[in-house]
């Protein structure tokens, strides 16, 4: 991942790399490329839980105090191991003392931040994007923790031009460095919800107004 600030993903974005050949799991808070890892191992039977659960969080692997696997006291020796109820997977050692077995691949790949893409958003929202040169109407979904200006680049692959429109909610203009809840566009789901409330019927709807200037692409 690049340094600087980080980039958000929506549970539904992780959810779309679930192939062999395309491999994102979440853990922790955090999102995570395993497809160079699965590249590495191809064919190597502990790859299966890996696999099985590409597009999901996996978070329940893990302790959340020490960011390690979960251990569990195996009732047969008494000694403390990994517990993997879901299947051994790559880097977990064998049960046993195994001749196959070698430990000399460095650090095991859930502690290695190489894999490490973005961080997954706390909370998402849906957000209505009105053209008004154009009327039409986008609904996206976006991370809460998302500043306007990462939510223009979710918003480029319906308008190329989008940096060439002042953007404004309720006919004020927006900070683009700040978030919707910053710009005062509350997150009003949880309340709709509590009275019942389509909370999908009332999302906010930002208006683009076209400033006649398309030297920002």
């Amino acid at each position: 991942m690049a340094p600087g600030r980080p980039k958000y993903f929506t549970p539904n974005e992780v959810s779309l790399h679930n192939t062999i050949k395309d491999v994102w799991v979440s853990y922790l808070g955090k999102v995570y490329d395993l497809t160079p890892l699965c590249d590495e191992y191809a064919g190597n039977i502990l790859l299966k839980p890996i696999i099985a659960s590409a597009g999901k969080d996996i978070s329940h692997w893990f302790d959340s105090n020490t960011g390690d696997i979960r251990t569990h006291i195996d009732p047969s020796t008494g000694i403390r191991k990994y517990y993997a109820p879901h299947g051994r997977f790559v880097h977990i050692p064998p049960p046993c003392p195994a001749s196959d077995w070698s430990n000399d691949f460095g650090r095991p790949w859930w502690k290695d931040n190489k894999y490490e893409v973005g961080v997954l958003s706390d909370k998402t929202r849906l957000i209505r994007i009105i053209n008004t040169l154009t009327s039409q109407e986008q609904t996206i979904e976006v991370c809460c923790e998302e500043n306007m200006n990462e939510i223009l680049q979710r918003y480029l692959k319906y308008n190329g031009h989008a940096a060439s429109y002042t953007w404004k909610y309720d006919g004020i203009p927006l900070s683009m460095n700040k978030t919707l809840k910053d710009n005062g566009i509350e997150d009003e789901d949880t309340e709709f919800y509590e009275l019942g409330m389509d909370y999908e019927l009332w999302t906010p709807a930002i208006h683009l107004y076209f400033n006649d200037d398309l030297t920002e692409a």
